[in-house]
């Protein structure tokens, strides 16, 4: 084999080789790589690159014990729910009654529901409703619940505090807007065995029926609220 035939090949294997590692890479990772990453990362994303505003209310399936008997009584998908805040540096928190209440990043809420998967709605009209007066007012009020401990126990007072019950409130007291109607204990579909047995680790025979009450999905289904986004 002559130099001149064998240094052709050899430039033809180098430039094919060139080509697959074009075709299989982005930005220096294997499209593998990439394609986890993206997937990994699609809520993230997504919610890096939406317009969410301050007052803007979002939905997720909660992993915690609870949330499957919060679905069946309910007859929601929908067990948790928070309120978004942006702050002066454009930083997208979420305001919620978790552990206990307080504001987690955005990103993190995300993550920590079913599959990542969430939904956000926002008050119709919300462009004359949130102006910056009425913001600070939500703002203001949320202060006051800062800190508060869970309620596990779904009481109607302020001295602890469980998820919905903080979102309804801050509108409520804040802006006197009610996002959802309030309904009583009983009124839920209390019949599933799963569903009696967390109310039976709860309050052992003396369930409160008549103890109100504001689920996720009432303020989900408030014909005050449009969708603005769904993953």
């Amino acid at each position: 084999m002559n130099s001149k035939f064998y240094n052709t090949i050899i430039i033809f294997f180098i430039a094919l080789l060139s080509c697959n590692n074009t075709d299989n890479t982005k930005n220096g990772l294997p499209n593998e790589t990439v394609q986890n990453e993206t997937t990994a990362d699609n809520a993230l994303s997504n919610a890096q690159t939406t317009e969410f505003q301050t007052g803007d209310i979002i939905f997720q399936t909660s992993t915690s014990d609870q949330s499957k008997a919060i679905q069946l009584a309910t007859k929601s998908k929908y067990s948790h729910v928070g309120i978004i805040v942006k702050n002066n540096k454009g930083i997208l928190n979420v305001f919620e009654a978790y552990k206990g209440v307080d504001r987690v990043h955005l990103d993190e809420w995300i993550a920590r529901g079913e599959n990542s998967k969430y939904v956000v709605k926002r008050l119709i009209n919300s462009e004359n409703i949130l102006t910056t007066s009425n913001v600070m007012k939500l703002r203001k009020y949320a202060k006051t619940f800062k800190g508060k401990n869970y309620d596990a126990y779904f009481n109607w007072s302020d001295d602890e505090i469980y998820c919905s019950e903080l979102v309804w409130k801050l509108y409520k007291n804040g802006l006197d807007i009610e996002l959802g109607k309030l309904q009583k204990l009983g009124d839920l579909d209390l019949s599933d065995t799963l569903v009696k047995q967390k109310l039976s680790e709860r309050y052992g025979n003396n369930i409160p029926l008549n103890e109100n009450i504001i689920t996720p999905a009432a303020i989900f289904n408030s014909p005050l609220l449009e969708t603005v986004f769904e993953n």
